[in-house]
């Protein structure tokens, strides 16, 4: 018997929230900073942007507003993908970025049981591979509905052409901030 949906931890809450996001990213980017492959894709890169990516990967994975905060979803969205745009990321890259991250979930702790772990590839799959898709554009495809992707224990929505198209779907039990 599956328990009442209240009971049920998001992927985020299960992990451990922010701060276990926080530790996978600071570890992560440690890798990143002296990979052959990575590191000068993240050259410029602010010291910030670990504690960004592991706000994002929260808000995600169902842990409330912790990358747009009580600002705009879109906004926020827009301002993501702006960063991508234009870098022409190469698929080596990509795979390199999922390897190290996967390495890295390991490494800090990150669940392993095969739910959380499906769920956990499975964002991270589709997030690097619409971050490829946007980097080779020069126009930011975020449209005026859209907001952060959510993913929980399985559920997909797609095909997509680039992420303006795939963030406009209706989200169960969350108020969006347009």
């Amino acid at each position: 018997m599956t328990p009442p949906r209240s009971s049920i931890p998001t992927p985020a809450e299960y992990a451990g929230g922010l701060p276990a996001f926080e530790r996978l990213t600071d570890h992560f980017y440690g890798k990143v900073r002296n990979d052959p492959v990575l590191a000068p894709v993240f050259a410029e890169m602010g010291a910030d942007h670990p504690k960004h990516v592991a706000a994002f990967l929260t808000q995600c994975f169902g842990g409330g507003a912790t990358y747009s905060r009580e600002g705009s979803e879109n906004e926020a969205l827009r301002e993501m993908v702006g960063k991508h745009l234009g870098r022409h990321l190469t698929e080596a890259q990509r795979r390199r970025w999922v390897t190290l991250l996967m390495d890295s979930a390991d490494e800090v702790g990150l669940p392993i049981d095969p739910e959380f772990r499906s769920a956990f590839a499975a964002k991270i799959e589709w997030g690097t591979r619409i971050a490829v898709m946007n980097s080779g554009l020069d126009e930011n495809p975020v449209g005026p509905n859209d907001h952060i992707p959510r993913f929980g224990w399985g559920s997909v929505e797609g095909p997509f052409d680039a992420v303006g198209s795939i963030c406009s779907f209706p989200v169960k039990d969350e108020k969006i901030v347009p």
